[in-house]
């Protein structure tokens, strides 16, 4: 069992969490459940896991906090919960490890030389039960794994990243996946509540509420820098409704997102065309309108 720390954020994740913990296959030391008060059997659920571990010599915590946004919650959680172990890793309720990753991260992670501080790995996207390998979905490098005290999300609304105050950072092999049970209503939903926080992100910025890039001397991962880079300095010069089609092209065609089948057709439609022409038509409506996009909450 690795000296590790994994914190899982929720909100109404009764159909993840099981399946969340039990990929890291007795692995992990401790789990940390920082819930935003779920209205689902989420917390009966972790009672149940945290009696299942404590069994196996680890154990699960369960904490509530109300929601501010990704990264506050996930900073509060490093901040209030007594992480104790040498590393600590941030995981979506709907993310799983495939069994070669955490075999992977038993092996090598506690051997790591000490300048190494952050493990990077490679996450899969799932949807409607299919990997989507293309459309330059994958692999989508996250830095994901640190030492303890040597990382900190960085406070941004939206594309929030895990970067590290000091040290080097090293690539795992195997990878991780984000494999969500809820239905399509749900999805739609939640990219919904996304483009308002697209829409608020973005007023920041150009009123430079924000700082644009990541922390000053902080290390992330070089494909989160990249994608920061030409989102804000490329997508985002194009004309609007215009730049999400040119986008839904990219991905489908020249990057060939059509290998996914009918699943990938669905994905790549409307991730990359129907959400950004939402993000596209709420900047339209508040350009036109003199509005601000109001702070969201949580996910209802």
């Amino acid at each position: 069992m690795v000296d590790l720390t994994v914190l899982i954020l929720t909100k109404n994740e009764e159909h993840n969490l099981r399946k969340c913990v039990e990929s890291f296959r007795g692995v992990a030391k401790r789990f940390v459940v920082i819930d935003s008060f779920s209205t689902d059997g989420t917390k009966k659920l972790a009672q149940e896991l945290n009696e299942e571990l404590q069994k196996q010599g680890s154990r699960l915590d369960f904490y509530e906090n109300k929601w501010v946004n990704h990264a506050a919650q996930f900073n509060w959680g490093l901040e209030n919960t007594s992480v104790t172990t040498s590393w600590a890793m941030r995981m979506d309720a709907d993310e799983e490890l495939l069994e070669e990753l955490a075999c992977e991260i038993d092996s090598r992670l506690e051997k790591l030389p000490p300048e190494v501080s952050g493990v990077i790995l490679r996450r899969r996207v799932y949807f409607l039960g299919k990997w989507i390998r293309h459309g330059g979905r994958y692999p989508e490098k996250l830095l994901r794994i640190f030492r303890t005290g040597d990382a900190v999300c960085e406070q941004k609304i939206m594309d929030e990243h895990l970067i590290l105050k000091r040290g080097e950072t090293v690539e795992f092999k195997q990878d991780f996946m984000d494999h969500n049970t809820k239905d399509l209503e749900w999805w739609i939903g939640k990219h919904n509540w996304y483009s308002n926080l697209e829409v608020l992100d973005h007023q920041q910025m150009m009123e430079n509420v924000q700082k644009e890039n990541l922390l000053d001397g902080a290390v992330s991962t070089k494909q989160a820098k990249r994608k920061r880079m030409i989102k804000n300095h490329g997508y985002y010069s194009l004309p609007k409704f215009f730049r999400s089609h040119l986008y839904f092209i990219y991905r489908y065609y020249i990057r060939l997102g059509f290998l996914d089948g009918k699943e990938g057709k669905i994905f790549h439609f409307l991730q990359a065309y129907w959400y950004r022409f939402l993000v596209d038509a709420k900047m339209y409506e508040c350009e036109k309108f003199g509005r601000r996009m109001k702070e969201q909450g949580d996910l209802k």
